[in-house]
């Protein structure tokens, strides 16, 4: 046995059943050798797309893996590593290296010191008695604190050693979690219902901890409305009479007017960061934080009551603690927050309503989106988008209404991201309807792995909103090369699509999109991808209100 050959043993050990990959890697045959599936992409960025979406939703309790060659691989594959980085996502990364005797020797790519402000830990296996030792610190990484990925260098030389017998066996990491001290839960839950309009803000750390059911119970105990930042959308579902929706760079209007009148916020599973795709908390509301992450707190906001622990843990906690100081039925719903919400929305649906069931031609993207709302389920779909006007659409309207059937992202924010989300969510759910949504850009920086979900035969779903105008990135033209054709955004992406082999439709009216996508959602059941191109309106209404 080689060293190849121990770490797929490992992998498969760590519960990995499969990988995205590009050769050349000798990883992969060994991999494949062990019963790990190996599915190829076009290129590396979208494999670490494929692996972060497969570690999103699985809560990170399995986790993703890509694998690439040395140097023009490690190389390709570091957007897509600084997008999961961004967006807290915890995956494997695991590149090929130099032998010993060429590590740092100029012109090659040293992973290891290049990754390194784009991962948790980055590492190099030196020896191959050391593989397992390094797999197990790679794994506590992945599974330990705040979520993001983890490299791992396999060296060609140790790759290819014969292991010695007398290896130490391997036992799979367990993760460890912890309670929050008693008395920082007394003090958050006393001061929120001490508060005259007290808020939830919850993050994705809710979904990591998979604390839906229980954020749900504690907002009800204690009748306190919940946001949910654009990486957390789906930690509450939105149908709830509590549910203000999201707040991000784009949201909705129950979370602004909540937002401009609150007193307290209580951030759980929220880093508080301020960021372009973060809503800002309000300077005059008192602020608690429930994290898993120390570093979180006093970040950029400053907190009154913390409390460090698991999401999950720390929810239950408040849960006796409210309990204790209310009594076993809670408290009702004492501001009336369910009404004020109920008003709100009908005031926002009011507003916007006209927008999502528009005839114009060429097609609102806002009908787009209530199309596709109201012919798939979307309890039962999982739907992400891309960067721009895709995702600032999309946000506020989508109902995201079980964990994870919503991937939202946005403190990075690279075009071509959504459609390696969409293949890796496809494997990780395959029972579920997977969207994603992209632009023409979009389309031009990623679409060819349309053929990876062909030749895999993974059944997405691509639609792109195909306005021409490439996001108006044109306006950064220098003024003498705005009246030149060779700059004006131009292509069939539904031919493109069926010559990759993928179902597809060109749709220029509204009334042809239900059908198309019935049709679509027929023939990715067999395992055939679809791609809807939708000649699309310039729609720069994006619903923002004081975000």
């Amino acid at each position: 046995m080689n060293g190849d050959q121990l770490m797929a043993k490992l992998l498969k050990q760590e519960g990995v059943e499969w990988l995205s990959c590009f050769p050349a890697q000798s990883l992969i045959e060994a991999c494949a050798q062990e019963g790990i599936r190996p599915f190829l992409c076009r290129q590396e960025r979208a494999g670490v797309n494929m692996a972060d979406a497969y570690s999103r939703i699985h809560n990170g309790n399995k986790i993703g893996v890509f694998t690439m060659q040395q140097g023009p691989g490690a190389e390709n594959a570091f957007g897509g590593v600084a997008q999961a980085y961004a967006d807290n996502v915890p995956i494997l990364v695991i590149p090929g290296g130099a032998p010993a005797s060429r590590v740092g020797v100029h012109p090659g790519f040293d992973a290891v010191p290049n990754y390194q402000h784009i991962t948790k830990w980055a590492g190099r296996i030196n020896t191959v008695e050391r593989i397992p030792e390094m797999v197990s610190r790679a794994f506590t990484h992945l599974k330990h604190g705040r979520p993001g990925p983890v490299l791992l260098e396999l060296p060609g030389d140790v790759a290819r050693a014969e292991v010695p017998a007398d290896i130490e066996a391997y036992e799979p990491v367990k993760t460890y979690m912890s309670y929050a001290a008693t008395e920082d839960v007394r003090d958050i839950v006393t001061a929120l219902l001490k508060a005259n309009k007290p808020m939830i803000n919850a993050g994705q750390g809710v979904l990591y901890a998979e604390a839906t059911d229980d954020l749900v119970e504690f907002s009800e105990l204690v009748n306190v409305p919940v946001m949910t930042t654009l990486a957390g959308k789906s930690a509450y579902p939105e149908n709830h009479p509590l549910a203000l929706g999201t707040g991000g760079n784009t949201g909705t209007l129950m979370v602004d007017r909540f937002l401009q009148s609150t007193d307290f916020v209580l951030g759980i599973g929220t880093s508080f960061v301020i960021s372009h795709f973060t809503v800002p908390m309000p300077p005059q509301a008192i602020k608690a934080q429930v994290t898993n992450t120390p570093e979180d707190m006093n970040r950029d906001y400053r907190i009154q009551y913390g409390a460090v622990g698991d999401a999950k843990l720390v929810l239950r906690q408040l849960i006796e603690e409210a309990k204790r100081q209310l009594g076993e039925q809670g408290q009702g719903d004492v501001h009336g927050v369910r009404d004020e919400i109920a008003n709100i929305k009908t005031e926002f649906m009011a507003e916007w309503g006209p927008r999502l069931t528009s005839d114009e031609i060429p097609i609102s993207p806002y009908r787009v989106f209530h199309e596709v709302m109201n012919t798939v389920d979307p309890s039962e779909a999982i739907i992400t988008h891309d960067s721009g006007y895709p995702r600032n659409q999309l946000v506020p309207f989508w109902p995201a209404l079980k964990p994870r059937c919503y991937i939202g992202w946005g403190k990075s924010t690279q075009l071509g991201y959504g459609l390696g989300l969409a293949l890796g969510a496809k494997i990780a759910a395959p029972g579920k309807t997977v969207i994603n949504i992209m632009g023409d850009a979009a389309f031009g920086m990623a679409g060819l792995d349309i053929e990876t979900a062909a030749r895999s035969g993974l059944g997405i779903i691509t639609i792109v909103l195909n306005n021409g105008v490439m996001t108006h990135y044109y306006d950064h033209f220098p003024t003498a090369t705005k009246n030149w054709k060779s700059n004006e955004l131009g292509g069939n992406y539904a031919e493109t699509a069926i010559s990759l082999g993928a179902h597809s439709e060109r749709i220029t009216s509204p009334d042809r999109i239900v059908p198309a996508l019935k049709k679509a959602i027929e023939v990715t059941n067999s395992g055939q991808p679809a791609l809807l191109e939708i000649i699309s309106k310039e729609e720069e209404k994006i619903s923002t209100y004081g975000n």
